[in-house]
């Protein structure tokens, strides 16, 4: 802000941007206040049940899982994080050389061990 331009012309150069906050706020606002006022009331006692996927719950919702879901899923994080690190490793392969091959053909050889070894322990059986 420079002495010759006054506090009211540098807060004016931002109004368009607090004007559309505004806007999208109050779009928001409206739309869910007249989705709230439109729409039928009609609490049967077939609305108000608990359902899950379309057909009525047969058991007690609070049943512990087996560790199985949990394992599968740590096992997807770790090889979808092994196809995140191949990406940039192949954008400065150029730059790195054999030495980066090296290092990445280390990394696969290491995660090709873990795969094979969950796969042997029965990891990926879904039963």
């Amino acid at each position: 802000m420079t002495g010759s331009e006054s506090l009211l012309d540098y807060l004016g150069r931002y109004f368009p941007i607090v004007l559309f906050i505004g806007i999208a706020l109050a779009f928001g606002v409206v739309t869910l206040l007249i989705s709230y006022l439109v729409q039928p009331k009609y609490p049967e006692a077939e609305k108000l049940s608990p359902y899950e996927c379309g057909s009525e719950p047969f058991s007690d919702a609070r049943m512990p899982f087996p560790v199985r879901y949990y394992i599968f899923a740590m096992l997807f994080v770790i090889f979808d994080i092994e196809v995140i690190f191949l990406y940039p490793w192949a954008v400065v392969f150029d730059k790195i050389g054999l030495v980066g091959l090296v290092e990445m053909l280390v990394f696969i050889a290491i995660l090709l061990v873990g795969y094979v070894y969950v796969w042997r322990r029965g990891a990926f059986r879904w039963e």
